[in-house]
C-alpha cells in the first residue's frame, strides 16, 4: 500500500468505527496517511504510515514503541475489505501481535469523527 491514500485511509477507517473499533486517520506526513487504532490501555496501533508496500503496524504509548504488528504477508495486494479484516483480527495482547484466525464479534458502532462538520474541517476535499 506504501503510505496509505487519504480517502482509502478514511473510508477504512470508516468501516472500522461502524464494527466499534476506535479507529482514526492518522496524517503522518503532507500526503501520507494512515489509520490509528487507540487501543482500551492507552496504546496506539499505527498501521501502515511508514511508507512501506506491506500492512504493518506500530503499536506505540506515550509516544514510545512498546509493540508492532509484523508485515502481513501478501498484504501488498490488499483491497480494503482484506485490509478492514487483517486490522479487526489483530490480536495486540503481546509485544509482537498476531493475528487471530478468526474476527471477534463486532462492537456497538461508533460515529464518524467530525460529524456533520467533517466535510467542512477537512476542506471539502470528497465527496
Amino acid at each position: 500500500m506504501g503510505g496509505v491514500e487519504e480517502n482509502r485511509a478514511r473510508r477504512i477507517v470508516d468501516a472500522l468505527r461502524e464494527r466499534g473499533v476506535n479507529a482514526h486517520l492518522a496524517r503522518v506526513g503532507v500526503y501520507q496517511f494512515g489509520i490509528r487504532v487507540s487501543l482500551p490501555d492507552g496504546r496506539e496501533a499505527d498501521w501502515d504510515t511508514d511508507g512501506t508496500a506491506g500492512l504493518e503496524a506500530q503499536v506505540m504509548r506515550n509516544g514510545m514503541l512498546v509493540g508492532f504488528v509484523p508485515v502481513i504477508e501478501g498484504s501488498e495486494d490488499f483491497d480494503e475489505q482484506q485490509v478492514l479484516d487483517a486490522i479487526v483480527r489483530t490480536d495486540y495482547d503481546k509485544p509482537i501481535a498476531r493475528q487471530r484466525s478468526v474476527a471477534p464479534p463486532p462492537a456497538p458502532p461508533l460515529p464518524r469523527v467530525g460529524g456533520v462538520f467533517r466535510r467542512f474541517l477537512d476542506g471539502f476535499r470528497y465527496r
